[in-house]
């Protein structure tokens, strides 16, 4: 199935950027060991943003409501919880459109482990074979982008704190028709910006995994600038070890790691 368009989607200029996805050395293991992109629920990246995949708390649904009136309240947390809940059907691997390496990076989401290194036309030939509703697109940062009441605007935009992060987001949309949608309502038939109660975890899963062609996908294996002879070597033995001819090397941050925080 081919990846799709959605409302406002932003690709690089050079469909061949390279891209970059830090982890760390026990997603590493599995990665290469599976052959598996993990994809992520939308509202599990908790430890992260808790809006993640929400609007802007500036945004609103509609011009002139007011969050401090009672009446108003409740038209926003019900459009809020709404979203939030049709959140919980989108699934995400996050990658880094590359420039320069940075210390800030690698101690945010690489910190101990690697980057596996690739370019932005081939994750999406990958998407293509993967068989699901499938999206990929720059993220955007702020709120002046949005227009109307779109999930698929808002699942695509974060706030502009992150804007360093400079995100790749493969997206992967699978629903679940007995979830429900009105969880965010209690027994008074209050509406609340968050769902609740979770979703049937038989039936919405915290992740899903699909395999993908990694020797065409991953162009170079690139591990932390603090990384030990003795792991790089089992690095290099992971790889050759799963049959994989991919380049591996140390950061180019490693020369300067006595002055890095």
């Amino acid at each position: 199935m081919a990846v799709e368009t959605y409302p406002d989607q932003l690709e690089p200029e050079n469909q061949d950027a390279v891209i970059w996805r830090f982890m760390n050395l026990e997603k590493f293991r599995d990665l290469m060991n599976t052959g598996e992109l993990y994809f992520c629920r939308a509202d599990r990246f908790h430890d992260n943003d808790d809006r993640e995949g929400l609007p802007p708390e500036e945004y609103l649904p509609k011009p002139g409501l007011n969050s401090l009136d009672v009446r108003d309240r409740q038209e926003l947390d019900h459009a809020i919880g709404s979203v939030a809940q049709f959140r919980e059907g989108f699934y995400i691997s996050c990658w880094h459109l590359f420039r320069d390496e940075t210390c800030e990076m690698w101690k945010q989401y690489g910190d101990g482990g690697v980057a596996v290194c690739s370019r932005y036309r081939l994750l999406k030939s990958a998407l293509d074979g993967i068989g699901d509703r499938a999206y990929l697109g720059l993220v955007r940062y702020g709120s002046d982008h949005l227009r109307g009441w779109n999930v698929l605007r808002f699942i695509f935009t974060k706030r502009t704190e992150f804007a360093h992060e400079r995100e790749v987001r493969a997206l992967l949309w699978i629903t679940d028709p007995l979830a429900g949608i009105n969880r965010h309502f209690d027994s008074d038939n209050r509406a609340h910006s968050r769902p609740l109660t979770p979703p049937p975890p038989d039936r919405v899963l915290d992740g899903h995994r699909r395999r993908v062609d990694l020797q065409g996908l991953v162009t170079g294996i690139v591990f932390t600038p603090w990384v030990s002879s003795t792991t790089l070597d089992q690095g290099n033995q992971l790889v050759r070890n799963n049959g994989y001819a991919i380049p591996v090397r140390i950061s180019e941050l490693t020369r300067y790691r006595a002055f890095l925080l």
